[in-house]
This record gives structure tokens, C-alpha cells and sequence, in this order.
């Protein structure tokens, strides 16, 4: 099982890019990458089934290390203020910003990963580089979030996360990095990496609605048509990640919820969160995890790898 941790003796490699072409995207399909990818999704979404934000939970020192990385890459957006430029989006001081990430990413993960894992670190870095937005577009969106749970996924299967994290790795590590991704794309005011516009879920995530959705499985009184419901939003947002993405959008829309989240204001009409959750596993995939323009950039080496999956 992807639990256990590997032996010492494992060769790990800089991840690489192998979807070059569309055709290419069977044999993501078909990988190893994929299934691994897949059930730590799915695995996460069980684990925070019913829970609240706020709900008692264990946290190691692996997830207070993590929180502490995700806390420097917060204090740099403050050492790095947006510069004055002609153009309102795309500032450029987020090139700056993202420079001292990709000196740093080593150093950072090496303080997340323990010592006698230590070949593991250049891997893994890949991947938290990968996170945070493209340097050159100055954009982000579903790709870069989707590097960002591989990077957990890959911290779990070297065993620096455990099982008994799972509840954390959510509500204290990814509830952590959605907030400075948050911060990022207000600051230098980033484009949506390949949105649908109006017909995407959201311009920038999707990985809290899947896991939002699940936390709210069964409320005893939140139902889905609450969360366009200003007032349930603004009393429960900070219970629910899936109130906090929405309450995120109205801060940074105007006008009718119904025309700047079409595909949102469409799932309000779903009778029951388990059918939203189910929904929208099904939506990532089709839109996110099958998308040609989304999976081009996803980078495959020993620990998330391309070849098929190995049964056993």
C-alpha cells in the first residue's frame, strides 16, 4: 500500500514531463501517477466526511512543518509588494516572489523531510514549485493545485505523512495553502491558468468544492441551495471550505451569482451534498484530470509514475 514507507535504497529522480500529445493521454490514464493521484483525492474526501473545520483533530509535526513552509511563502508575498505597471493584471513582482521560491524549494522541503530521506527532497521540491502559479503567464489555476496535492501525496508515500494526517493534511496544510494562493492571486492579480470562463466551477480551484462538499455530508441543516444564501455563508464560512470558496468569489465578483458562477448556482439546485460530492469527483475528472491543456504539464518520476499500474 502507498502507506508504507519505501525502502531507503529507492532511486529517486527529478519528475519530468511525458504527456506531450493527446494521444499521450491514455497512458496517464492508465498510470500508476493516476490511480496514486486519484485515491489520495478519494481517500482525503472520506476522511473529512461530516467534520467541520474547527473539529478536534491530530497534528504532527510533519503537518506544523509544512504550515510553518506555507507561512514563509505568506511573508514573502509581504517582503514582495506589486510594483506600479501600465497592465492591471499579471504584475510582474510575482516573478520576483516566485524566484526566491524556486532557490528555496529544496531548502524548504529539507525542512519538512527528515534526514535519512534526504534523496527524496529534489523529487519532491518539484512539485511544490509546480504549486504555485506560472512564472512566465503570471497565471494559475486547476494544474497548479493538482501539483500541489501531488506534493502531499508524494510526502505521504515516503511516509513523512501518515494515515493518521489525513484529517490535518486537509483542514491544516491544504485550508493553509488555499489562503496564500488566495493572497498571490489578489496581489499581483493573476490570470486563470486555461479557465472556462463563466462555465468553469471556478477561476482558479476545485479541490476544496470536492473535499467542502464531503464536510457537509449530511449537516442537519445546511442543504446546497444555502450556499447562495449570503447570510448561511457568512455565519458558517468558517466551518466549511466549501463557504469559504464561496464567499472567496463574492469578494471577488460583482454582479449576479448566477451569471459569475454559472456552474455553481446550477449545483445549489442538487437536493443533497452527497450527490454534489459525487458530482463533482466526476466534473474533476472530466474537466480537470482528462483535460489535455491541464495534464501536458503534470511531471511523472519514481514516486508518481508513468508507467501502468502495477496490480499487487
Amino acid at each position: 500500500s502507498s502507506e508504507e514507507a519505501p525502502p531507503a535504497t529507492q532511486n529517486f529522480i527529478i519528475p519530468k514531463k511525458e504527456i506531450h500529445t493527446v494521444p499521450d493521454m491514455g497512458k496517464w490514464k492508465r498510470s500508476q501517477a493516476y490511480a496514486d493521484y486519484i485515491g489520495f483525492i478519494l481517500t482525503l474526501n472520506e476522511g473529512v466526511k461530516g467534520k467541520k473545520l474547527t473539529f478536534e483533530y491530530k497534528v504532527s509535526e510533519a503537518i506544523e512543518k509544512l504550515v510553518a513552509l506555507l507561512n514563509t511563502l505568506d511573508r514573502w508575498i509581504d517582503e514582495t509588494p506589486p510594483v506600479d505597471q501600465p497592465s492591471r493584471f499579471g504584475n510582474k513582482a510575482y516573478r520576483t516572489w516566485y524566484a526566491k521560491l524556486d532557490e528555496e524549494a529544496e531548502n524548504l522541503v529539507a525542512t519538512v523531510v527528515p534526514t535519512h530521506l534526504a534523496a527524496a527532497v529534489p523529487e519532491v521540491a518539484v512539485y511544490l514549485k509546480e504549486s504555485v502559479g506560472n512564472s512566465t503567464r503570471i497565471d494559475y489555476g486547476t494544474g497548479h493545485e493538482a501539483a500541489f496535492a501531488a506534493f502531499l501525496c508524494c510526502l505521504c508515500k515516503i511516509g513523512v505523512l501518515r494515515v493518521d494526517d489525513q484529517i490535518a493534511i486537509v483542514f491544516k496544510v491544504f485550508n493553509r495553502y488555499l489562503e496564500v494562493m488566495r493572497k498571490l492571486q489578489k496581489t499581483y492579480r493573476m490570470e486563470p491558468a486555461g479557465s472556462q470562463g463563466v462555465w468553469g466551477l471556478d477561476d482558479f480551484q476545485f479541490l476544496p468544492f470536492i473535499w467542502g462538499s464531503s464536510q457537509l455530508i449530511d449537516h442537519p441543516y445546511l442543504e446546497p441551495r444555502h450556499f447562495v444564501d449570503e447570510k448561511a455563508v457568512n455565519e458558517n464560512h468558517k466551518d466549511y471550505m466549501f463557504l469559504e470558496c464561496i464567499l472567496f468569489i463574492t469578494e471577488m465578483k460583482t454582479g449576479p451569482f448566477a451569471e459569475h458562477s454559472n456552474q455553481l448556482w446550477n449545483i445549489s439546485a442538487v437536493p443533497s451534498w452527497s450527490k454534489v460530492n459525487q458530482g463533482l469527483i466526476r466534473m474533476y475528472k472530466a474537466e480537470c484530470l482528462e483535460k489535455f491543456p491541464v495534464i501536458q504539464h503534470f511531471k511523472f518520476g519514481s514516486l508518481l509514475p508513468i508507467h501502468p499500474v502495477t496490480s499487487g
